[in-house]
């Protein structure tokens, strides 16, 4: 069944703030520290900001299912999931870093 599009909305911008408050508190930690680019750019490389992946190898994000994409990030950071590049990509994110992303793609509408 498909969400009624403020709800889908509202959920999007609560993902949106989610990510965003992960990436200010991430930034707010040491001064002298390069600042980390954020989950979201990182991820959005290959998948897109909109979740949608310019690549046919990449799978889109946008509209999948959040407890699914929370599960195979930690998978993927644990080593459970072999995959190189998610592997480096998720094992040096926290746990409420992985769960705002898997928010964020999971409230983009998908294509």
């Amino acid at each position: 069944m498909r969400r009624p599009i403020a709800q889908r909305a509202r959920r999007l911008r609560f993902a949106t703030g989610l990510a965003l408050a992960c990436v200010l508190t991430l930034a707010a930690g040491s001064a002298r520290a390069e600042p980390r680019q954020s989950a979201v750019e990182n991820c959005a490389a290959c998948h897109g900001l909109d979740g949608i992946a310019r690549d046919t190898e990449v799978p889109h994000l946008a509209g999948q299912n959040e407890r699914y994409l929370f599960n195979q990030m930690m998978a993927f950071r644990t080593g459970k999931r072999a995959h190189k590049e998610m592997r480096y990509m998720a094992r040096n994110m926290s746990v409420e870093e992985i769960a705002a992303l898997a928010a964020y793609y999971a409230a983009l509408p998908p294509r």
